[in-house]
């Protein structure tokens, strides 16, 4: 039994050297969970990727208003002509010779209320020769041309579809964006408060190995002046054993939770591997000051996913309101006015333009009706039943995110009340093991008996810290529940 304890001891001893040299300290930084919360809006990779999705949206929108960008043509063209003398009519028509130069320019385009436009600029200069008579004539004209639907496509059509979708996107992924700094925040402090936990754990299980090994050296004193068994000495031993071996453990769960902090803070985990971090904030238990219909209030108008889920039933009416749009008849008046002008150089033509002395005109309208309307209006009927869906899903959101705020409330109030029953229970636990002492100390009591006592106060003291950063984590879970968790921690969300 002693050559047992002898190794285990040995193997305890190699493990912490080993613990030791593999965990050499660097530098030491001393963080505030407000620190940390900086760091990760500045810093978390996570987020910094989530900021590009309402950027990326923006240009969506901004590409969407493109429908209303007017189109510039022009074009030039030259024609030549050569015909032979000929003879109709009983007459003798003289060879000629034709060149001609013409060009074209337009501008069209389309604007918000569905209207369409053409501007449209034609000037053609022919010369040549005919009978061996030198000819010249400059003739052209200048003209806007306009379309406005009246039923289908009037205020409303797919580029007024697509521009107000896309703005209902937008903030869509600025709700997005929101949710997910909540959501990484709240992890971060439910994160920070585990690391808290899990260095007064390495404390506690470091204040068992010193209880145990305090025993021991009472016990081998003991044992030497001949009023002890070696039985007691060597579950003494044990006891120490185990203990070491709980420190251990417990200081690896504490470098686990470190990571777990960096990865969040930061961008560059090779810049923060070699430093220890120091949390400057404690784990308390202040009463908790919780209102289920304030909770219930603030859930259902602050959190992201709401509004969410309300932005789709938005998105839903915009489509609704387009596709009964479509199943009107198209019904298009259309109009276009202009001026000619003609001359023998092309500044009789622009004269003539100019003085508006040849103008034409013609205006009319036209009806198309379908005969059937199979796909417009199945659209529709689809259309029509997914927001009837969108609103259910409101509802139901509703009623989940109510129900998780009235569970986090009784978590909250049970948690609050454990952190009272398990600090009860350590100063119970740690009288109860100075009283044993000094009955040991007297006599009246054995080994295994403060052993069993030391065991329970080390897990009395672990079980108070376990409490206090359940409870801690819980307000926070709350605020994550009922969307106050930047107002609580005065985050403010702005998306320029």
């Amino acid at each position: 039994m002693r050559r047992l304890l002898g190794i285990l001891l040995a193997l305890t001893t190699a493990t912490m050297a080993c613990f030791g040299q593999t965990n050499a300290p660097g530098k030491v930084r001393e963080l505030s969970l407000q620190d940390c919360i900086e760091l990760t809006l500045k810093h978390n990779l996570d987020l910094k990727i989530d900021r590009y999705n309402p950027e990326i949206q923006l240009y969506t929108l901004q590409g969407a208003y493109g429908a209303y960008d007017p189109n510039l043509s022009l074009s030039g063209q030259h024609d030549h002509r050569e015909n032979g003398a000929t003879f109709a009519n009983n007459q003798i028509i003289p060879a000629s010779k034709t060149d001609d130069n013409a060009f074209n320019s337009s501008i069209n385009g389309k604007l918000p209320w569905g209207t369409t436009y053409t501007l449209s600029g034609r000037v053609a200069d022919t010369y040549g020769s005919q009978g061996g008579f030198p000819f010249e004539n400059t003739a052209g004209g200048v003209s806007i041309t306009g379309t406005q639907p009246l039923l289908k496509n009037f205020l409303i059509d797919e580029s007024v579809l697509a521009i107000r979708v896309a703005k209902n996107r937008l903030r869509y992924s600025d709700q997005t964006l929101k949710q997910q700094i909540m959501v990484k925040i709240t992890a971060l402090e439910q994160a920070y408060y585990d690391l808290i936990y899990n260095r007064e754990n390495v404390l506690v299980q470091e204040k068992a190995v010193e209880l145990a090994e305090r025993l021991v050296a009472e016990n081998r004193k003991k044992l030497e002046v001949g009023t002890l068994a070696p039985l007691d000495l060597q579950s003494a031993e044990a006891q120490a054993a185990s203990s070491r071996a709980a420190v251990i453990l417990a200081r690896s769960q504490r470098d686990t939770q470190e990571r777990v902090v960096k990865q969040i803070i930061s961008e560059e985990y090779s810049g923060w591997a070699f430093v220890e971090l120091v949390p400057t904030g404690t784990l308390t238990a202040q009463p908790p000051i919780v209102n289920l219909q304030d909770s219930w209030s603030k859930g259902l108008s602050q959190r992201p996913e709401l509004v969410q889920a309300k932005l789709d039933i938005e998105q839903s009416g915009i489509q609704l309101k387009y596709d009964r749009n479509q199943l009107f008849p198209e019904l298009d008046i259309f109009g276009t006015y202009g001026y000619n002008g003609t001359g023998k150089e092309y500044s009789d033509y622009f004269y003539d333009v100019q003085q508006q002395n040849r103008p034409f005109y013609s205006y009319g309208g036209s009806i198309t009706i379908p005969l059937t309307r199979t796909t417009t209006r199945n659209t529709y009927r689809s259309d029509k039943a997914k927001l009837q869906q969108n609103l259910l899903a409101l509802k139901n959101l509703e009623q989940t995110i109510m129900i998780a705020i009235d569970n986090d409330i009784g978590t909250v109030r049970a948690n609050f009340d454990q952190v009272h029953a398990t600090r009860t229970a350590r100063e119970y636990q740690e009288s109860a093991l100075d009283a044993e002492q000094k009955k040991l100390e007297s006599g009246k009591s054995t080994t295994y008996t403060v052993l069993q006592v030391q065991r329970d106060l080390t897990a009395a003291r672990g079980s108070e810290i376990q409490a206090l950063d359940n409870y801690n984590k819980s307000l926070s879970q709350l605020s994550l529940d009922d969307g106050s968790t930047l107002e609580r921690l005065g985050i403010k969300f702005e998306v320029k």
